[in-house]
């Protein structure tokens, strides 16, 4: 191993995390070499658009349920943050209001906490029910209410 693979780590083994930035730089000149395609690079920016929204979108929907519906947010803006600049600022700012926000949440009251757990209930059930799911688990358990019944008719 020469001097310079023991430095930056690119000889064999080279360390923690040599993997990734060998991966990082193969990436970014594969990047290169399509920039010199204009077309390629277009229908490459389209395709990273609609799968970044789709999963910002996807995020964006799960953000009021128990479960990772911001971590799919930040997901979905890092894909579209990877080829356009306005993701990048959406980015940082979602992610600086974010923990602005689970900081104060932190800091207020139990009373405080435990009303915005109630109300993350609240609407699972309200999409459980409108959804038909809680007519249908009912049904499983042989619970039959009408007013367990979606009222757009989902799940009927």
């Amino acid at each position: 191993m020469t001097d310079e693979e023991t430095v930056t780590g690119s000889g064999r083994g080279g360390g923690i995390g040599s993997g990734w930035s060998a991966t990082k730089r193969r990436w970014a000149r594969w990047r290169d070499r399509l920039r010199d395609r204009p077309r390629a690079e277009f229908g490459y920016r389209i395709v990273v658009a609609v799968v970044g929204l789709a999963v910002l979108g996807l995020g964006i929907v799960a953000i009021p349920y128990p479960g990772p519906g911001w971590a799919i947010v930040f997901i979905g803006l890092g894909i579209l943050a990877t080829e356009f600049e306005w993701a990048r600022r959406w980015l940082a700012y979602a992610r600086e209001r974010y923990d602005t926000f689970m900081d104060w949440f932190g800091r207020q009251a139990k009373f405080v906490q435990i009303l915005g757990g109630l109300l993350t209930a609240l609407i699972v059930a309200v999409t459980l029910w409108l959804l038909g799911a809680l007519d249908w688990s009912g049904e499983l358990v042989g619970i039959e209410h009408p007013w367990l019944n979606s009222p757009i008719g989902v799940g009927d």
